[in-house]
């Protein structure tokens, strides 16, 4: 059996020419206006013109084929690389797998906590391209690797990492705060795992750490008008202010790589906002395409075709 790996990501503007375009997929085919279109631009521009995060994603998936065929020379596991809202798009990656005559594929998506509304709609528009092609293969779907011990590891190491940028005065009352994507708040109502599957994820790290204090908040929730879930990070960062708190480091559990998210929403609108409160604020690093990271990847995959892990 022809077996491989499709491993999905968000996609982002490829340059700032593509802006619209990308704005405009994200929008469902509706163009921004040219106030939002130049608000977005700016946001790129300040971040240094463009988002790493293509380039990440490119390396993520190159480095996790190279990791599933360490070792497994017979049948080495191909990686397609599917994207939601830049190509090479999820249907792209899907069409050229049956032309590979993929048989069977582990569905992964750049993303450990599981939502109907982000990574169930990653594996629902995968299966509709295989059923748009009369199913010439079969998807096994991760659906969450929010309790992964590797990634509880990772995220401990990157939290004991950023400890030292504080003073051991500061560390003595230091809160985490552990983020990730807004979303409409309408998934609590739906019974939607998503909150769940983030506090479990910073519940696990600082049982882990032996953490005294840490909190969570969303963060880059979108400009519609129903409500997102709270409290925002900026709304969180006030919080920790008026209670008395000095500093705080922001972890970004929901985020496995440098874009627009981090670089620009956490990196300078929260270190702005944090400043004024006179807090002392930092964030933890990014996974991107770090190779303990990858090892994490290649172990959930290996785990999805029920081989043994290391």
């Amino acid at each position: 059996m022809t077996r491989a790996v499709l491993l999905m990501a968000y996609g982002s503007p490829l340059g700032p020419e593509d802006v619209e375009r990308y704005y405009t997929h994200i929008r469902h085919g509706r163009p921004p206006s040219e106030a939002e279109l130049q608000e977005l631009a700016g946001r790129y521009a300040a971040i240094g013109g463009v988002s790493p995060l293509a380039q990440i994603t490119e390396r993520q998936a190159a480095a996790l084929e190279a990791e599933l065929r360490r070792g497994n020379t017979s049948s080495p596991l191909k990686v397609y690389l599917g994207l939601k809202h830049s190509p090479p798009f999820i249907g792209d990656a899907v069409r050229q797998m049956a032309e590979d005559r993929v048989e069977e594929a582990v569905a992964l998506v750049l993303a450990p906590h599981y939502s109907a509304m982000s990574v169930g709609t990653y594996l629902d528009e995968a299966e509709g391209a295989i059923e748009a092609l009369g199913r010439p293969l079969v998807l096994r779907p991760v659906k969450s690797w929010a309790q992964h011990p590797g990634l509880i590891a990772l995220l401990a190491e990157r939290v004991t990492e950023a400890f030292g940028r504080f003073s051991a005065k500061e560390r003595e009352h230091l809160p985490v705060i552990f983020t990730a994507h807004s979303l409409p708040t309408r998934i609590v109502a739906e019974g939607d795992p998503y909150p769940q599957e983030l506090q479990k994820t910073g519940d696990l790290v600082a049982q882990r750490l032996e953490l005294a204090e840490y909190t969570f908040a969303w963060q880059s929730a979108g400009r519609t008008r129903e409500p997102w879930l709270k409290p925002d990070i900026l709304e969180k960062l006030t919080m920790m202010a008026e209670n008395g708190y000095r500093q705080a480091l922001v972890c970004p559990a929901g985020f496995v790589a440098d874009h627009l998210e981090v670089l620009y929403d956490l990196d300078i609108q929260a270190q702005r906002h944090a400043r004024s409160l006179g807090l002392h604020m930092e964030r933890t690093r990014s996974f991107n395409d770090d190779p303990a990271f990858i090892a994490v990847l290649a172990d959930i995959v290996r785990s999805a075709w029920g081989e043994a892990t290391s």
